[in-house]
């Protein structure tokens, strides 16, 4: 590919062998050609080093000024495409790296662009910041990356992208890398890239490769017991499980350490300490599964992961492809499981024709399966294990005499027993919870009527706007609002004007859906008054908003 030796030996130490297929189609043209481009791909192909070894071959060192600038979503992606830069970089001299965020101190962000780095990486809000204040100079750019480019419109950064390359020279050369093609990109690169060409590993807006797409038909009620089931049939699962609420996801992760698994939650409330301290335990495997609202866990760069559990299906399909995407990477399979009732199918096929693929239905396994399944894996454990001679020696005399009066076969038997009873107790009477669709269509229909009953998405029945008992402990009202998506709106813009509207206030937010004209959004209903109070005068981008409780469904 005409890497230089100093790139080619830190590569060599870090292990890469063969170029990834997003690789071997970006490296030789970064390195030839100053066209701008456009790369689709999923995320954990190995998008970083296909930008970023070129880019760091081509850096002149004997200049200071900013080169490149690489922005990303998420502080965690940011810190791991710095991260990686820097290994990449261990053999080449005078190279200098910086990373900017918001949430961490400016001073120090501005020292170090002062001291000077050919290439910062940045969130969009921090980096356009800098921009402003003079502190980050990017006049002399010739490398501008989108990373996660439609991760960073979804998250509602579209106005700090096009305050950025608006201010970019038109020399530079444009990176955007992208999982998805949406309308939005499709725009961004009309306006701000010159006659980008296009790279594609595998098919536009589809999911990975190396992802088996599974589903488990279930009653709503019974969606927290289909999680366990497949948790214990999976003894060795490593996963993220995906919530829609943070309500929703503390509650699960309760349910879930409470039960004895070894799970932690990952939501919007937690400080940037608490955040670092579970994704540091999740990245080093102290944690087998993670609970995770989507808004959460962007930018969350985790290797190996065996699972994503879909708790509930999302509306957007693109969602759904970047959930499923976490899992499958660097040529290892990965399964995407989603927990859906009947009502539901109809999405799930939607989600299907997305993904370009079959997503394949599994029975909730039964209590005898798991039983089996996790017997085995102990034993599989006991043939495995470590044995320290020299720890134990001095106590086996007695051990071997206390149990000298046991057969060989009651004995394994007892050391089963010490094990495996909880398992045996627990699932003893466990009842088939997987949904026969030949008896049920009836009963499921009269169940999502909510005539005294939860329906699956918070409760919602005909009485106007406001929700019965929903996700958690919450109880939400849904609103009507006359903006969508041709009006600039998207599910952060609602958040943001929900939370500029409340202020003090720790409102939960439920579902959110935008439309291309209009958006319905739903607040924890002792908020409602304040709600329709408080931004009955707003305004966004100069227009007045309007807002009402929606009526009927």
């Amino acid at each position: 590919m005409g890497l230089n030796t100093e790139i080619q030996l830190a590569i060599e130490e870090i292990g890469f062998e063969q170029p990834t297929p997003i690789q071997e189609k970006v490296v030789p043209f970064l390195m030839n050609d100053k066209q701008d481009l456009v790369a689709l791909a999923q995320t954990g192909t190995g998008k970083t080093a296909a930008f970023g070894l070129p880019i760091l071959q081509q850096i002149d060192t004997t200049k200071k000024a900013t080169q490149t600038l690489i922005l990303s979503p998420t502080r965690e992606l940011a810190l791991q495409i710095a991260n990686d830069l820097e290994k990449y970089a261990s053999h080449l001299s005078k190279i200098n790296i910086t990373v900017v965020y918001g949430g961490a101190d400016i001073k120090k962000q501005i020292n170090q662009l002062e001291r000077g780095a050919q290439i910062v990486v940045g969130t969009p809000g921090r980096t356009l910041d800098l921009i402003k204040r003079k502190k980050l100079k990017v006049n002399e750019i010739s490398w501008l990356v989108l990373d996660e480019a439609d991760e960073m419109l979804s998250m509602g950064f579209k106005d700090d992208l096009d305050a950025i390359l608006e201010t970019s020279p038109a020399e530079k050369q444009t990176l955007l890398f992208s999982a998805t093609m949406p309308k939005e990109i499709v725009s961004i690169a009309n306006k701000y890239m010159n006659n980008p060409f296009e790279i594609s590993v595998g098919k536009k807006n589809t999911g990975a490769e190396n992802v088996e797409h599974h589903y488990y038909l279930i009653h709503a009620k019974d969606r927290y017991n289909a999680l366990k089931r497949i948790a214990d049939l999976n003894p060795n699962i490593y996963g993220i499980i995906f919530c829609r609420t943070r309500a929703e996801t503390k509650d699960v992760a309760d349910k879930l350490m409470h039960d004895g698994y070894n799970a932690d939650a990952l939501h919007g409330d937690l400080s940037q300490a608490q955040r670092d301290h579970v994704m540091a335990r999740f990245r080093s495997k102290h944690l087998q599964m993670l609970v995770a609202t989507d808004v959460a866990a962007r930018g969350l760069d985790v290797n190996d992961l065996t699972h994503v559990i879909n708790y509930n299906l999302p509306d957007d399909p693109e969602i759904y492809i970047h959930r499923s995407g976490r899992t499958g990477r660097a040529g290892k399979r990965g399964i995407s499981v989603t927990l859906i009732h009947l009502r539901e199918k109809g999405k799930l096929r939607q989600v299907e024709k997305k993904v370009n693929k079959k997503f394949i239905q599994q029975q909730v396994p039964s209590g005898k399966a798991i039983c089996e399944k996790q017997l085995f894996n102990l034993i599989d454990g006991v043939e495995k294990v470590e044995v320290k001679e020299t720890e134990i020696e001095s106590f086996m005399p007695v051990i071997y005499k206390k149990l000298s009066w046991l057969e060989r076969e009651d004995l394994i038997k007892r050391f089963v027993s010490v094990e495996f009873n909880r398992f045996l107790k627990y699932y003893e009477n466990a009842p088939d919870i997987n949904v026969d669709e030949s008896r049920t269509s009836h009963d499921e229909s009269r169940y999502s009527e909510g005539r005294g009953r939860r329906s699956e998405r918070g409760g919602r029945s005909n009485r106007g706007g406001r929700s019965k008992k929903g996700r958690g402990d919450y109880d939400f009202s849904r609103f009507f609002f006359n903006m969508g998506k041709k009006n600039g709106i998207n599910k952060r813009k609602i958040i943001d004007l929900v939370n500029e509207h409340l202020p003090n206030k720790s409102a939960e937010i439920g579902d959110i859906e935008v439309m291309k004209n209009f958006s319905f959004f739903e607040v924890d209903k002792r908020y409602e008054k304040q709600i329709v109070k408080s931004m009955k005068n707003a305004k966004f981008k100069g227009q007045r908003i309007g807002i009402d409780l929606a009526k009927g469904k």
